[in-house]
């Protein structure tokens, strides 16, 4: 967007075609609960943490059914960060988006849909 164009930052979130902003650098959230974003760091590196000990577990050739174990304990703590991330999402990025307008709201009913669908794989 052209600076003259750009709505005051009180009024709405940067950019926010697609509730999240599309800024040339990338997008960002329109909010992120401070409680959430500390909750998914510490499992993050709790999962990195996992990811090294099944990194660790081939590397000693550990018994292939206790890493397939592992690996799904990894899997559901990915997804349980991905649902976290969806929800702030919800609560924040297309909440914004369909207070915004028609086009904001179709962007955003579009985004989710492909969303649900990567993700339900």
């Amino acid at each position: 967007m052209e600076p003259s164009t750009k709505p005051a930052p009180s009024a709405q979130p940067h950019n926010a075609t697609c509730g999240c902003g599309n800024a040339p650098a990338g997008r960002r959230a329109v909010a992120v609960d401070p409680v959430r974003k500390d909750r998914a760091l510490k499992r993050l590196r709790r999962i990195e943490g996992q990811v090294r000990g099944l990194q660790k577990m081939v590397e000693e050739e550990r018994y292939c059914a206790d890493i397939l174990t592992q690996l799904s304990s990894v899997h559901e703590a990915l997804r349980s960060v991905g649902r976290e991330l969806m929800r702030n999402h919800l609560e924040h990025c297309a909440t914004s988006a369909f207070r915004q307008g028609t086009e904001e709201a179709e962007a955003m009913y579009d985004e989710l849909v492909n969303l649900m669908y990567k993700h339900l794989r």
